[in-house]
C-alpha cells in the first residue's frame, strides 16, 4: 500500500507516544487563551475621525464659510485617506468633522491632518486663530456609568464628591477618558452694577481686562547676592473671593477703584447648564422606599483600545467600594447605570454555552450512528479545534465578541466533518477486519485523506471572500470568515493528527484473547 501525505502524517501520530501530550498541551493553551482574550460586545472597528475647530471672533457664518471653511475643505480633501468632510459655519467659529476610510491607521491619519494644517496656517486672514484638532475614536464611547445620588446632598455637593471619585478612577490601569455629567461646579461670579460703574468711571471691558491681567504669575528674572541666585516671581493667581474683591480696576479722582465698589462677588455653584436626576421605576423593588427623583451626577468611563471591558469595570467597582470608606459619604448612593463589561461578559458566556451545547448535540448524533466510541472521538476532537482557534484569536489580536464566537457556532457542523469522515472510515475498516488494526487505520485514512483536504479548502474558498467586504461592514464582519477559515484549517490538522490516534485506540472493539491469537490482530488500551 502506497501511503499519501495524509497516511504518512497519521502513521507518525498513531505510533507517537507524544500525541496524548500534544492533546493536553493544545487544550491547556486554548483554555488559557480564552482567559487572556479581551471580552467585548462588538468587534473593534478602526475609523479615524477628528474635529477641526477654527475660531474667528466677530465674523458672520457667511464670512467664515467663504474665508475659512471652503479653503480648509480643499486642503483637508487632498489628504490621502480622507473619506468625508462635514462642515458647519456659525457665529465666530467653524466646526469640521473629518472622517478617514475604515481601516486607516489612526496615528498616521492624525499626523497627516495636523501636518497639513500647520503647513497652511498662514493662509487664513488676520484675526483667525489657529485650528484646534480633537481626535475621536470608537473607544471614546463610555463602557461604564456610575450615578451618584442622594436624598440629602444637592447637585453642587454631589459634583464635588464625583470629581474626587473621578480622580481616583483615573488611577485604574487602562482607563482612558472620564467625564462628569450633571451637577454644578464651583464658580466665582462678578455681578456688575452699571450705576456704580458710571459713578466711578469704569466700564465692563476694562474690568474684565484687569481681572485677567491680575490672575497670573510669571518669572521676571533673577539677581545674585552673597554668591546665591534668587529667582523673582511677580504676580499671583487669584485664590479667594477676597482677592477678587480687592482688585483695583480703575482710578477715579486720584483714588483707586476696587472691584467690590462696582460689583457683587458671589462664590458658589455655577448657573445650571443641565439637570441630571435619578429615580426608580415602579417595577423596581426599591421604588417603595425611594419613590421620588433625586439630584444626581453621572461619571462616565471609557477604556483604552483593546483592553478587556469586563476586567476594567470589575477593578473600578472594587475601587469605588474602597472609596465608600473615606470619600463617598454613607448618605450618597452609587448606582451602576451602565456596565458594558458585564453585558459583554454575559453575552460572551451565553454564546460559549451555545457552543458547548452544539458540541454535545453533534457528539450525540455521532454516537447514534457510530456508537459511543465514535462519539468520544468527535467529543475530544472538536474542543481541540476550538481551543486552537481561540489561541489563534489571541495571536491575531481579536477580542471575544458576538461575531468571533458566532463564527465558531456557525462552523461547528463544518468543523466536525473532517473528524467524522476519518473516524467513520476507520470504523468501517475495523468492522471489515480485512487488515490488522494499525494497517487498517492507515489504509482508511489514506483512502479519504486527500478528499478531506480538498473539501476543507473548498469550504474555505467559499467563506473567506466575505472578509474582503468594503466599508463599515468589512471590519465588523471580517472576524466571522477569518475565524471560520482558521477553524477549518485547524480541524483538518486535528483530523489528520489527533483523530487517527483516538480512532485507533477507541473505535475497534476488543475480542476474546483466543480469537485475537487466532487472527493475529493488534490490540489497544480500550
Amino acid at each position: 500500500m502506497q501511503e499519501g501525505i495524509s497516511g504518512k502524517i497519521a502513521n507518525f501520530f498513531i505510533n507517537s507516544k507524544l500525541t496524548i501530550l500534544l492533546m493536553v498541551a493544545l487544550m491547556i493553551i486554548g483554555t488559557y487563551s480564552s482567559f487572556l482574550i479581551p471580552r467585548e460586545e462588538e468587534p473593534q472597528i478602526n475609523v479615524p475621525m477628528a474635529d477641526v475647530m477654527v475660531m474667528y471672533p466677530g465674523a458672520s457664518p457667511s464670512e467664515i464659510e467663504s474665508r475659512v471653511v471652503k479653503p480648509l475643505e480643499k486642503i483637508i480633501g487632498n489628504i490621502k485617506g480622507v473619506e468625508h468632510i462635514h462642515s458647519m459655519a456659525m457665529n465666530g467659529y467653524s466646526m469640521m468633522v473629518v472622517q478617514f476610510y475604515v481601516g486607516e491607521n489612526s496615528e498616521d491619519s492624525y499626523v497627516k491632518l495636523y501636518d497639513e494644517l500647520m503647513k497652511n496656517r498662514t493662509m487664513f486672514p488676520e484675526g483667525v486663530m489657529q485650528p484646534i484638532v480633537k481626535t475621536r475614536s470608537i473607544d471614546d464611547v463610555p463602557m461604564l456609568g456610575l450615578t451618584l445620588w442622594s436624598e440629602k446632598y444637592d447637585d453642587f455637593q454631589l459634583r464635588q464628591i464625583a470629581e474626587e471619585v473621578t480622580s481616583e478612577i483615573e488611577k485604574v490601569k487602562d482607563v482612558a477618558i472620564t467625564k462628569e455629567i450633571g451637577g454644578r461646579t464651583r464658580e466665582l461670579k462678578v455681578v456688575l452694577d452699571k450705576d456704580k460703574m458710571a459713578e466711578n468711571g469704569v466700564d465692563a471691558l476694562s474690568i474684565m481686562q484687569m481681572i485677567q491681567a491680575n490672575n497670573g504669575s510669571s518669572q521676571s528674572g533673577s539677581f545674585v547676592q552673597n554668591d546665591a541666585e534668587y529667582l523673582v516671581t511677580t504676580g499671583k493667581f487669584l485664590s479667594t473671593s477676597e482677592d477678587v474683591e480687592n482688585l483695583v480696576v480703575g482710578v477715579n479722582n486720584n483714588m483707586p477703584v476696587y472691584l467690590k465698589q462696582v460689583a457683587a462677588i458671589q462664590d458658589g455653584p455655577q448657573t445650571p447648564k443641565n439637570y441630571v436626576s435619578f429615580g426608580y421605576g415602579k417595577a423596581n423593588e426599591k421604588f417603595s422606599k425611594f419613590n421620588s427623583e433625586y439630584p444626581a451626577v453621572t461619571i462616565s468611563v471609557a477604556k483604552v483600545k483593546g483592553a478587556d471591558a469586563m476586567k476594567i469595570s470589575e477593578k473600578i467597582l472594587e475601587r469605588v467600594e474602597t472609596l465608600k470608606q473615606n470619600i463617598i459619604p454613607t448618605d450618597v448612593h452609587v448606582e451602576v447605570s451602565r456596565n458594558y463589561g458585564e453585558t459583554a461578559s454575559h453575552k460572551v458566556g451565553e454564546l460559549l454555552l451555545h457552543l458547548g451545547v452544539a458540541i454535545i448535540a453533534v457528539t450525540v448524533l455521532v454516537m447514534l450512528a457510530m456508537g459511543w466510541r465514535g462519539g468520544l472521538v468527535v467529543f475530544f476532537s472538536v474542543p481541540l479545534t476550538f481551543a486552537l482557534t481561540l489561541f489563534s484569536y489571541y495571536l491575531l489580536g481579536y477580542t471575544l465578541n458576538r461575531i468571533t464566537l458566532f463564527a465558531l457556532v456557525f462552523v461547528v457542523g463544518i468543523v466536525v466533518d473532517d473528524s467524522i469522515i476519518i473516524a467513520e472510515n476507520m470504523h468501517r475498516h475495523f468492522k471489515m477486519k480485512r487488515l490488522p488494526f494499525k494497517q487498517a487505520a492507515i489504509y482508511a485514512i489514506n483512502e479519504v485523506g486527500n478528499p478531506t483536504i480538498l473539501a476543507t479548502f473548498t469550504v474555505i474558498a467559499a467563506i473567506l471572500p466575505m472578509a474582503f467586504v468594503s466599508g463599515m461592514m468589512g471590519p465588523y464582519m471580517s472576524p466571522m470568515p477569518i475565524g471560520a477559515s482558521i477553524a477549518m484549517l485547524l480541524s483538518l490538522f486535528v483530523a489528520l493528527t489527533v483523530t487517527p490516534y483516538l480512532g485507533y485506540h477507541l473505535l475497534h472493539e476488543k475480542d476474546e484473547q483466543e480469537h485475537k491469537e487466532e487472527q493475529g490482530l493488534e490490540t489497544s488500551w480500550i
